[in-house]
Order: C-alpha cells, then sequence, then structure tokens
C-alpha cells in the first residue's frame, strides 16, 4: 500500500508540474530549499492524508483555478465522508485580509466561508485534521509522516531549525507555513484576465461584455459591486472582487447535498455565528450573524463552478437569476432554471443583506451582460476552460 501511495503522489506531482514547476517527492533536498517550493510539494502531498490517498490539491485542483469541480462538496480521503460546504478557489486567497472588525465594526477577512481561520497559515492547517477530510488524528501524526521523508527532514531541518519536526507543533507551524508561502506566489494571483488586459489597453471587450462592466459597477442599475467591490475606482487594476465581509444572501439549502452527507434533521448552517474568534470564550457568536458567509472573489468566477457556499447553483447564469429573483415580481422570474421550480425559501430567512433588494429587476439582456463580464474576470491560463 504505501509503495502504490508514493507511486500515486508522484504521479499527481508529475500532472502538475506543467503549470506550477512541482518537483516529485524524490527529489534532492536542493529542490525544497525555499519555503514557498517546500511548500508546493506539501500541498501535492497525499501522504498527508490517513489512508494516504488525499491531499490539498485533491479538493483544490490546480487545472480548475484550485477549486474542485466534482461537486457541491468535497469527499474525504475514506472515499464516502462529505463536507457540507463547497471548496473555494486558492486562487487570490492570498489577498484575504486577516479575520478583524473594520472601521465600521463590522467582521471582515478570514479564510473559510466562515472567516474561521484568522489567516492564510491557519487555514492550511485545517484540513489535514478535519476527519471528514483528510483525517489525521493529530498534529503528532501529521509530523510522523513528516518524518518519513529525508527531504523533508532536511528541508525543515535547514529553513526552521534541526529539531523542528521533533516538536509535533513547532512542526505542523512550520508546515503550515511553508504551504501559506506556496499559496502566496503570484502566479495564484496572476491579474491577467482578459479584463486586466483590457484595463492596460491590451484587449477590447465585445459590447456585451462591455455593457456587463458598466451595469457591474453601475450604483444604479445593479447591487453587484456593493458586495464585490473592493477598490474605490472601477478601473483599479489590484481589484479582487471581493469586499470580505460577511453577509446573509438568502441561499436555498442544498436538498441533495444534505441527502449525500446525511446531515441531520434540521440542520442549519450558520455560517459566521458559528465562528468562534469572534467571541472572548470560544463560544459560538450572536445570532445577529446566523447565515452570513464571507463574500468570495469573483476572480476565476466563471470556471470554478458550483456556486454559493453550499454548492446550491451549477450555473453562473442561475446565480444572477437567484440574485434578479429579490427584484422582479415576475413569477416566471423567479424560478430556477436548473431545477423548473421556484428558488426555495433562504436557509436562515432572517438577517438577509439589505443589499439584496438595493437594485431594478434584469431582463435577460442584462443579465447573459453580466454574465459575459464575469467570464472576463478568468486568468489567462485557464480561459481555455470556459469552451468547456
Amino acid at each position: 500500500m504505501r509503495h502504490a501511495a508514493i507511486l500515486a503522489s508522484a504521479a499527481v506531482l508529475a500532472l502538475c508540474a506543467g503549470s506550477f514547476g512541482v518537483q516529485r517527492l524524490t527529489a534532492a533536498p536542493a529542490s525544497f530549499e525555499s519555503l514557498d517550493a517546500l511548500g508546493e510539494a506539501l500541498f501535492f502531498d497525499p501522504n498527508l492524508s490517513k489512508t494516504r490517498s488525499q491531499s490539498c490539491a485533491s479538493c483544490h485542483d490546480p487545472a480548475y483555478a484550485f477549486a474542485d469541480p466534482r461537486g457541491a462538496a468535497s469527499t474525504g480521503d475514506d472515499g464516502s465522508s462529505l463536507g457540507d460546504r463547497n471548496a473555494p478557489t486558492v486562487t487570490y486567497a492570498a489577498q484575504v485580509p486577516a479575520l478583524a472588525r473594520d472601521a465600521e465594526g463590522r467582521w471582515r477577512g478570514g479564510l473559510f466561508h466562515d472567516g474561521r481561520a484568522v489567516t492564510l497559515e491557519e487555514q492550511a492547517g485545517g484540513p489535514p485534521l478535519n476527519p471528514i477530510e483528510m483525517g489525521m488524528g493529530d498534529k503528532s501524526e501529521v509530523v510522523a509522516r513528516l518524518r518519513e521523508n529525508p527531504d523533508y527532514v532536511a528541508a525543515f531541518g535547514t529553513l526552521f531549525g534541526p529539531a523542528t519536526l521533533s516538536d509535533p507543533e513547532a512542526g505542523y507551524a512550520a508546515m503550515t507555513r511553508a504551504i501559506a508561502a506556496f499559496e502566496r506566489r503570484p502566479e495564484f494571483a496572476s491579474f491577467d484576465s482578459k479584463y486586466d488586459r483590457f484595463l492596460r489597453g491590451e484587449a477590447e471587450l465585445t459590447r456585451q461584455e462591455e455593457l456587463g462592466r458598466l451595469l457591474f459597477f453601475s450604483q444604479q442599475f445593479t447591487n453587484c459591486n456593493q458586495c464585490h467591490q473592493l477598490q474605490r475606482s472601477a478601473v483599479d487594476p489590484a481589484e479582487t472582487f471581493s469586499d470580505y465581509r460577511f453577509h446573509n444572501l438568502g441561499v436555498p439549502a442544498n436538498a441533495e447535498l444534505r441527502a449525500s452527507n446525511g446531515a441531520a434533521a434540521g440542520f442549519v448552517d450558520g455560517g459566521l455565528m458559528q465562528n468562534t474568534h469572534l467571541t472572548e470564550d470560544g463560544s459560538p457568536a450572536d445570532e445577529g450573524l446566523r447565515g452570513a458567509f464571507r463574500t468570495p472573489t469573483l476572480r476565476n468566477v466563471a470556471v470554478t463552478a458550483p456556486y454559493m457556499h453550499n454548492g446550491a447553483f451549477e450555473d453562473l447564469r442561475t446565480v444572477i437569476l437567484f440574485y434578479n429573483s429579490y427584484n422582479t415580481r415576475n413569477a416566471a422570474r423567479k424560478v430556477n432554471p436548473e431545477t423548473g421550480a421556484p428558488f426555495g425559501p433562504p436557509e436562515v430567512p432572517e438577517n438577509l443583506a439589505p443589499e439584496l433588494t438595493d437594485g431594478p429587476a434584469l431582463d435577460d439582456k442584462r443579465v447573459d451582460a453580466l454574465v459575459a463580464f464575469l467570464r472576463t474576470l478568468t486568468d489567462a491560463r485557464y480561459e481555455e476552460l470556459l469552451a468547456q
């Protein structure tokens, strides 16, 4: 089994070598002489899961903008466990600020949909110890796996000190630092989409894409930029298309996912309310935050389906129609085209974001224009996925 796992590991690494220069785990220690190079190897290493079958890349596939195209939620390394949230893209994750209150006193930032990981390092340490993800029992088990690899031992000794892997806490913290360093590489936030090239005068938008851009940033015709604009200028080259705040959008429960993962009757995903960082004693936060999730980046959104925190929608156009359902009185415009039935009720009906009803109803021409604009936010190396 161990031999097969090592071969599988090498195969996964080799497949990813074209775009990220991944080295095989049997490479000389010199290949791990930098923190991000070590983090790259760790990110693609399935030996860090209980059954040696799943790596970070299993649910954050570099071929699909580091998201998981396999379904609404990812399967754990045991082959049967299924989460209750969709795996978000890792692209542009390094731009997410640390969880903190902003100048208006509202919570902002943090990783995972509920912001429960304050920093990128803390996020990197979550999946290996999650029983329905990579399934390792504790930090000492993970560090023991690291010690199996002599190249890791050499690299951790050089980068963090010779005794690092002798201490589970120190070793685990060092591992998360390395993975976070990899995720901070410039290629994770390349800002080279058609939209970026348009801003630099290197590409022209079609009439439909330009209409979508104008609608997106409009203060009159849509409410998109109220949550999905960070910079003050609509032509800022560093725009990540998220305010990093938390909003309850009234997303319906994903009944199919609940049936698949065996969720208990009456289960409700509390979102930000479940984030124990928000209270001094580590208890859940107040009910006013129930159902709120952090605004995701829209970069690469067209190639990172399914959508919403629970993967409730398969198609990007459906997402726009869902938002539009709050602003239209036409019953036909409140139908989910993926099911043929009206959009379901909000999983959390209280605390709905006031931004949802700030814009007028959109006709098909404007819906399609918004979708066309969102497709222009795809990084150059993923543009071929738009044709699929």
